[in-house]
């Protein structure tokens, strides 16, 4: 069978060979990311389970990045990348995807839905990584251990800058995505190329990812608990925190290392007959960008008939719109999948990437 026709075949998705925990860990980040927008938890505490939640926040977003990286790196060769003529072949189509991607982002923006939405960031984040495909896991490694540990002192300058003040620079920050500021986020993205170019079939890479991610989230987490009485307001505050959206050094090695973790426990869990148990997960996640566009007009229409105000966040949470919201995706995503295969805003985008870049790799 051509590639062409496995992109096409409907079962493609649930076959054994594919990284079934690739997908499971994609569902977990829009679900995440649905739990982020749509709930009012306080901040996380062991002790109370009510603000459990909260876990949600700010790494769900982050593991969305990694799995970028993750997805680069499998289209481009996976453990080997590709080189020549196929090399520049998917360098021009991952071009193509990130202007579409790009579009996408702002028509979600127009919809005056008050999130801060991702696209944007993620087609910036998919140009920064054409230049890294020649590159193997441990230099991907090394680049995104530099990013993650220098770039957090770097943003906070960056965010100062005047560029930003006024409409013009309110303007640039949506049509940047600065809410998730494409040159600290680069560390999340090159970490998940490091991991797609490892071997994430072999069961050493999938517990190396588990451990070594859990390991650098204790870490992070454990020396932000020490060390936030002694929380300062100025620079160092801003660099030396784990909080969620911080982009603080304690936060991207914290929230990155679970990323990671996530990924392995998922792949792990993917290689147990619970994987099948699993599929309705698994769908949402081969449809991630179905899903998450799906959100957001979703909340739009919904807000609009219910509350006639699209901007207003704490009225639509209000409506507990978390479980319906998900549970629809759930199943929309597991019927669509089980019919038709690749979803729809899937499809649309390789479409046009294939229409702009002909040619097979």
């Amino acid at each position: 069978m051509s590639a062409a026709a496995r992109r096409e075949d409907p079962r493609a998705w649930n076959r054994s060979g594919r990284l079934h925990g690739v997908d499971l860990a994609r569902a977990l980040a829009v679900l995440g990311m649905f739990a982020a927008h749509m709930l009012t938890v306080d901040d996380f505490s062991w002790s109370d389970p009510a603000t459990w939640a909260d876990v949600a926040n700010g790494r769900s977003s982050i593991l969305f990045a990694v799995l970028a990286g993750v997805s680069i790196a499998l289209v481009s060769g996976g453990r080997r990348p590709v080189a020549g003529a196929a090399l520049g072949l998917v360098r021009r189509r991952l071009a193509v995807r990130a202007g579409l991607l790009w579009l996408i982002g702002i028509a979600l923006i127009i919809t005056g839905v008050p999130l801060l939405i991702i696209l944007p960031a993620y087609a910036l984040l998919f140009l920064l990584a054409l230049p890294l495909l020649r590159l193997g896991a441990r230099a991907l490694w090394g680049i995104a251990a530099a990013l993650a540990l220098v770039m957090p002192w770097v943003q906070p300058a960056l965010d100062a800058l005047p560029l930003w003040d006024g409409p013009a620079g309110e303007a640039l920050d949506l049509a940047l995505g600065w809410g998730y500021p494409f040159p600290l986020w680069t560390a999340f993205l090159v970490a998940g190329l490091a991991a797609g170019r490892s071997d994430l079939r072999a069961v050493r890479t999938q517990v190396a990812l588990a451990a070594g991610g859990a390991a650098a989230a204790a870490i992070a987490y454990t020396v932000d608990a020490a060390t936030r009485a002694a929380e300062d307001e100025g620079y160092l505050g801003l660099v030396w925190t784990a909080a969620a959206h911080s982009g603080g050094i304690l936060e991207v090695v914290g929230s990155g290392g679970f990323a990671l973790a996530v990924l392995g426990v998922c792949l792990l869990v993917c290689r147990t007959p619970l994987t099948w148990a699993l599929l309705p997960l698994r769908a949402v996640g081969t449809m991630p960008l179905t899903a998450y566009v799906g959100q957001v007009y979703a909340w739009a229409i919904v807000a609009a008939a219910t509350i006639g105000d699209v901007s207003d966040l704490g009225r639509f949470r209000d409506l507990e719109p978390f479980w319906p919201f998900a549970l629809l995706t759930i199943a929309a995503c597991t019927a669509w999948a089980l019919l038709l295969g690749r979803g729809p805003m899937e499809r649309l985008v390789a479409a046009g990437a294939r229409l702009a870049v002909p040619g097979r790799v």
